[in-house]
């Protein structure tokens, strides 16, 4: 069953009660991502994430990390573009803990200077560890071109350069300003009582203070563009993408299955035209990644130097044809099938639903039941989809990244063809 409660510091606290289960998983969500952040400070989000872990006024990096272990618990943390979350889950009779220690990091957090240069080391073999991996770090280049200056566009993990610069008075400048009590989503899925979980927020949250409306960096603008970078690889690593709907749209469910068809899983058309048919790829995919107030629709595959252009050349053919032609009906409602599986699937964890919980609260400031889902799942027609195709795939908003020997074929707008 879903309850809320608004604390008087304005936290909302948001629950499903799951009887038959043993477990709660929570969630403490901050809006707090890369895209709240500056050049110079690029980087802070995930740093301040990783320094909530290294000791409070009553307990040490160790403590943290021993109490969740004890009782068999699970205790994780993660930065994203607009959100910061802070997830627990543990035995259903442990909860008061739980709250407790995320009340302790959120509130009496350090951030021992001593700490922080020991962090920022940690961070720098983070970052080279993308960097080591180029089917993570086209994901960086492709951002930075694509999103062309606005903080969707910086590395979530930031540069080696803003790292070095973080001080710790700007650093709790930042946290102070954005770690605010209604800048928070605390979920919980499973075996709980709302009532109980209310007080205990009320408990350990309650010195936590509103903010003072800081603002992220507007709506972005995106044109099409071309980014490449030299480096020697054994492969050539390509993203296309173009820009789509935002978290909240109407059309998510047409794209949602546009995405399924065109590359979401080996039965894709991209998976099968590449890989199986034509042996130019291992790995192929794409994705749909959505913000407040934008989204971006992307392709992923990585082939060797000498198939670029054909890879490419396939891409935009069938790029062309979700243009064109409407779905068959076996692959609509393949595609229908296999969306409302994987959702229906996800909904025997409490992790997902405490994680639907939340962000279902943070973009569209209600709770949307399964049953809704289902139906606007459902309700997607074939003409939808091609006239959604039509809006996103054009000339003006599709960008092209990639990263390997380059240098030594020429890709350019022509490629591109619509």
């Amino acid at each position: 069953m879903y309850r809320k409660t608004v604390t008087d510091n304005g936290i909302r606290v948001i629950s499903e009660e799951i009887g038959h289960v043993r477990s709660v998983s929570i969630g403490v969500w901050v809006d707090c991502g890369s895209r709240n952040e500056a050049p110079a400070n690029n980087g802070a989000a995930h740093f301040i994430e990783h320094m909530l872990f290294k000791g409070t006024g009553k307990r040490s990096a160790f403590d943290i990390a021993s109490e969740i272990d004890s009782v068999g618990g699970v205790l994780n943390a993660a930065t994203g573009k607009e959100l910061t979350s802070f997830y627990v889950k543990i035995p259903d009779y442990h909860l008061p803990l739980a709250i407790d220690l995320l009340a302790d990091l959120l509130s009496h957090s350090l951030f021992d200077p001593l700490e922080m240069e020991k962090e920022k080391a940690v961070v720098f073999q983070e970052i080279h560890m993308v960097e080591d991996t180029p089917d993570d770090f086209i994901h960086d280049i492709f951002g930075r071109i694509f999103w062309h200056g606005h903080p969707l566009g910086f590395p979530v993990l930031g540069t080696e350069e803003s790292v070095t610069g973080f001080q710790r008075n700007t650093l709790m400048d930042f946290f102070k300003g954005r770690y605010r009590s209604d800048r928070i989503v605390l979920t919980a899925a499973g075996n709980l009582k709302h009532e109980e979980l209310v007080r205990l927020v009320t408990q350990s949250f309650g010195s936590l203070e509103r903010s003072a409306g800081e603002k992220d960096g507007g709506v972005p603008v995106t044109t099409s563009k071309i980014g490449l970078m030299e480096k020697d690889l054994e492969q050539v690593h390509i993203i296309i993408g173009s820009l789509a709907h935002p978290f909240s749209s109407p059309a998510r469910y047409a794209g949602f299955i546009m995405n399924a068809v065109l590359g979401g899983s080996m039965s894709s058309r991209l998976f099968q035209e590449i890989r199986e048919k034509r042996g130019l790829a291992y790995s192929i995919h794409s994705y749909l990644v959505s913000y407040r107030d934008a989204g971006m629709f992307g392709i992923y595959v990585g082939t060797g130097d000498d198939k670029v252009r054909d890879v490419i050349e396939i891409i935009f053919n069938e790029l062309n044809r979700l243009k064109t032609d409407v779905f068959t009906d076996k692959e609509l409602l393949s595609a229908k099938e296999q969306m409302k599986g994987n959702f229906l699937l996800s909904m025997e964890s409490t992790d997902n639903r405490m994680t639907r919980l939340a962000k279902n609260e943070i973009y569209f400031g209600r709770h949307l039941p399964p049953e809704e889902t289902v139906a606007g799942i459902e309700a997607v027609s074939g003409e939808e989809i091609r006239q959604l195709a039509g809006e996103i795939f054009n000339a003006d908003k599709i960008s092209l990244a990639a990263l390997g020997k380059v240098s030594d074929h020429v890709i350019t707008k022509d490629m591109m063809r619509f």
